[in-house]
């Protein structure tokens, strides 16, 4: 009974902090945590999918690629407030600027948007919206989109992997950091690495193709993560974010590749 409590606490946890679906209120603790963060993929699947049938409706229709990938991100952005968005123009704000750990862990707790994140996320934006439009052209490869919205969460389990410092005391990165064992984190993109090489050949690529897609998306996002450890000492919520729409990006970009 109190696994199966545990289970529902997890989904509720990942539903509530990665889509707009109101959960309630829920004391976290670390079972809970590690549990969100391996369910997340699974978490955001009516939404990734919410976000497909878009992409595959503005197919369709005979609109233009751009305008078939900002559709489906539109949906991505008020499925998730945001929030990913906002933690990466806030990492990359922090990141970016010359002062030690506490002020730019300052810089990144405040409302507004610096010049840098604003640069970040017109370019990131712009190639997830190329990417995005030119790899959807039919429902095969809407359902393939969909997919690797559910697959860059997983980058949340490397984020959040044990040996990972929080960089703050409290808030959200406090509450998961370090709550994930390493075989976990491993597990977990040995499974995304296996279900990119299935898919792949539906986009016309090879499977090794998509082995390599997996192993760019998991390395950039644990190279954000380092970064972000050695800069700010630890990680934070905006860091997971930012972590999110590094890996998508990579994925997408992946996606659009010929060959």
């Amino acid at each position: 009974m109190a696994s199966r409590t545990g289970s529902v606490a997890a989904w509720r946890l990942a539903v509530g902090t990665l889509t707009v679906l109101p959960t309630g209120a829920l004391t976290v603790d670390r079972r809970t945590a590690r549990g969100a963060m391996l369910v997340a993929p699974l978490a955001v699947l009516p939404l990734a999918v919410a976000a497909g049938l878009a992409t595959w409706a503005a197919a369709a229709l005979g609109w233009p690629g751009p305008v078939v990938g900002l559709l489906g991100l539109s949906v991505l952005v008020l499925g998730t407030r945001a929030l990913h968005l906002d933690g990466l123009a806030d990492t990359v704000d922090g990141l970016g600027t010359g002062w030690d750990a506490e002020r730019a862990l300052d810089v990144m707790r405040r409302g507004d948007v610096g010049p840098m994140g604003v640069v970040a996320l017109v370019l990131v934006l712009g190639l997830q919206a190329a990417a995005l439009g030119s790899v959807v052209s039919g429902w095969r490869s809407a359902a393939v989109a969909a997919l690797l919205v559910c697959c860059s969460r997983a980058v949340l389990a490397v984020v959040c992997r044990v040996g990972v410092p929080a960089a703050r005391p409290s808030g959200l990165g406090a509450a998961v950091a370090g709550t994930v064992p390493s075989w976990a984190a491993l597990a977990t993109w040995l499974g995304v690495a296996l279900l990119l090489a299935a898919v792949w050949p539906v986009l016309g690529h090879s499977w090794a193709a998509g082995l390599l897609t997996a192993g760019l998306a998991v390395a950039a996002g644990a190279l954000l993560v380092a970064w972000c450890v050695r800069r700010l000492g630890g990680v934070t919520g905006d860091v997971m974010g930012a972590a999110v729409e590094v890996t998508l990006t990579v994925l997408l970009l992946g996606a659009a590749t010929n060959g």
